[in-house]
């Protein structure tokens, strides 16, 4: 019986030692983890997601063996995102990735330890996340795509398609800092351009059908100030933008492939691409101080013809030919 027993010891003796060596190995073999939180819906499918993911494995992330990817989604509701954001806290995850200035906000307040890279932000100094573009400071790195410097070249498309554009009209909500910004770049160029303005604010699904009654008596089209409100709601804006006939620009090709007219923006896929870049940086052991804010360098303008039968638009050749796609 003793025999057993000093067995049964010195199992345990080699039991012990051995714990600290297979804890160790534990630790090195950590699987990073992702917390990735989109501001709509799982059901809405989204290129720039997949050329994120794509460029991960091709930087050597294997989903689910070396890296694991926690997806979210705010499905338009601000509380939602802060929900989101305890819960990436709790779970320790290693970084962040965002792709709207709104939920950049709230992950920045609910850490300033988890490194946060944005894959989308119209104005991240003007907004607060980053101290300057060059060098951000913080915890926080991106992809600016300055949504207000574009403000200008969208109203100037919509007065090539639009003859004798004299009233326009805007529609975002004032309560995301991003439209914010992007609202006064728009009146600025606006009434530069010697047009009227009729400004029509939402702030819930509910004002979405109240705006359209306002403007469509007030406009001859409407520049569309995109946030996570509008992401949500953008299939219900365009049916309402086409009963009241009036064209529509965006800065987002999403909305020229659910009904809208047209969109001049950033080429989204480059940015998520780019994106992931600063992701492998960061779990490779740099800081996102040490990373400075990038913007894009490729834009892409969509013209949608079907929704300009609809509206009795006739676009203009010249401008066919300067599309990077149109969708009939």
């Amino acid at each position: 019986m003793l025999g057993i027993r000093r067995r049964k010891f010195i199992s345990f003796l080699g039991g012990a030692a051995a714990w600290p060596v297979v804890a160790r190995a534990q630790q090195a073999r950590h699987v990073p983890i992702i917390g990735y939180v989109a501001p709509t819906n799982p059901l809405i499918p989204s290129r720039s997601t997949g050329a994120f993911l794509q460029r991960l494995r091709e930087l050597g992330w294997s989903e689910d063996r070396t890296v694991v990817i926690e997806h979210r989604w705010a499905e338009g509701r601000p509380e939602r995102v802060s929900e989101i954001a305890a819960e990436f806290v709790r779970r320790q995850v290693d970084v962040i990735v965002t792709t709207s200035s709104n939920d950049s906000l709230a992950m920045k307040r609910a850490t300033s330890v988890i490194p946060i890279v944005f894959a989308v932000s119209g104005d991240p100094v003007g907004t607060g996340l980053v101290a300057s573009l060059a060098r951000p400071g913080g915890n926080l790195t991106g992809m600016s795509i300055q949504q207000t410097e574009s403000a200008g070249k969208r109203i100037e498309l919509l007065r090539e398609v639009v003859p004798g554009l004299r009233r326009l009209g805007i529609l975002g909500n004032p309560e995301s800092p991003n439209v914010v910004l992007e609202l006064s770049e728009v009146q600025t160029a606006a009434l530069a351009l010697g047009l009227d303005i009729a400004n029509s604010e939402i702030r819930r699904a509910a004002d979405v059908a109240p705006a359209f009654e306002w403007l469509k008596a007030r406009a001859d089209a409407l520049y569309i100030v995109t946030d996570p409100l509008v992401s949500t709601n953008r299939v219900r804006i365009n049916t309402l933008a086409l009963g009241a006939r009036l064209p529509t620009i965006y800065g987002f090709r999403e909305f020229v492939e659910s009904g809208g007219l047209m969109c001049y923006g950033p080429y989204f896929p480059a940015l998520y691409r780019r994106t992931a870049e600063f992701v492998d940086k960061i779990l490779r052991g740099t800081k996102p101080a040490d990373i400075p804010v990038e913007q894009p360098t490729k834009f892409e303008l969509v013209i949608n013809l079907t929704t300009a039968k609809a509206v009795g638009l006739t676009v203009p050749e010249s401008l066919l030919l300067r599309a990077d796609e149109v969708i009939e």
